[in-house]
């Protein structure tokens, strides 16, 4: 079978089913496992290179109001890779190609691949899109075994804070920072499963943007800064910036944190389970070991 994935978190869910070798084609964001570095890259973004929040979103706007994709497909390479299947999602047309695009271009193929496309906005959701990637892949039992993992993580996060009655911070988790969003989907859940409490955040939900005076009044203890796309190093910049910005003057006294985001929390794939157990560290450090730098660090 020839899979071309054309979402990170599909990439990543068939590595762990074991099947990179049936990955012919991948994203040019693809960069989880990195045994990828050799497959075709075979999308493109219109996006600038850069980390200003502002600029990013500034560029999508524009992309936005002239009708254009944020993402598109080389269909030269892709046609020279003679797909069976293109994983695509339905999420988010700016985080990832349309899944429109994917649809018209494998009906311009022939044969006509068959397309999967993702869309889980809970933990559950992403569950049922690793079985929905197995089935076509004929990878039941791999995905019941990889599954039975995450679910036994989640439940030692849960059993470790529940033995310990452990406390239960107010948690803000900033998926963007201009203008400012809060994460929706999945990450309510994970700060819920992770002992935390989401000040603002409506799980299940689109992300949608969110006044200062909002989420000042939430009077979050713990601030997470997680921007969508964005490495740990990345966000951390962007943490640091705000901390010195007026209108992030709020945060004095409250512990921020930047982690992994690209990693850990905007991939509908099986690392929110990684990103689960990177906050439970942050929110009670003591009954955890201690966190990896690579997936979050604190700023203040």
């Amino acid at each position: 079978m020839r899979l071309v994935s054309l979402l990170p978190a599909a990439t990543e869910i068939v590595a762990l089913l074991g099947a990179t070798d049936s990955l012919v084609g991948v994203t040019h964001e693809c960069d989880y496992p990195d045994i990828l570095g050799s497959r075709a890259r075979v999308t493109k973004s219109a996006l600038p290179d850069t980390h200003d929040p502002a600029a990013i979103d500034d560029a999508v706007r524009s992309q936005n109001a002239e009708g254009l994709a944020l993402f598109t497909l080389d269909e030269t390479k892709i046609r020279a890779l003679h797909p069976d299947v293109l994983l695509t999602q339905a999420l988010c047309d700016v985080c990832a190609v349309r899944e429109t695009d994917v649809r018209a271009l494998a009906d311009r193929l022939a044969p006509v691949p068959t397309v999967v496309t993702l869309g889980g906005t809970s933990l559950d959701g992403i569950y049922d899109d690793i079985r929905a990637v197995a089935v076509v892949m004929d990878a039941l039992d791999e995905a019941e075994e990889l599954l039975a993992g995450l679910h036994d993580r989640v439940r030692h996060v849960h059993e470790t804070l529940k033995a310990a009655k452990a406390p239960r911070p107010r948690v803000a988790l900033v998926e963007w920072t201009s203008p400012v969003y809060l994460a929706g989907h999945w990450g309510p859940e994970q700060i819920r499963r992770a002992g935390g409490v989401d000040v603002l955040g409506v799980a299940g939900a689109h992300s949608v943007p969110i006044g200062m005076d909002a989420l000042r009044e939430a009077d979050p203890e713990i601030v997470v800064f997680a921007q969508c796309g964005y490495g740990v190093s990345a966000a951390a910049d962007e943490a640091r910036a705000c901390l010195s910005n007026p209108e992030w003057s709020w945060l004095a006294g409250r512990a921020v944190w930047a982690m992994d985001a690209n990693g850990l929390t905007t991939r509908p794939g099986p690392r929110v389970v990684d990103g689960i157990e990177a906050m439970a560290r942050i929110f009670n450090p003591s009954l955890f070991s201690p966190i990896d730098r690579r997936h979050a660090v604190r700023v203040s």
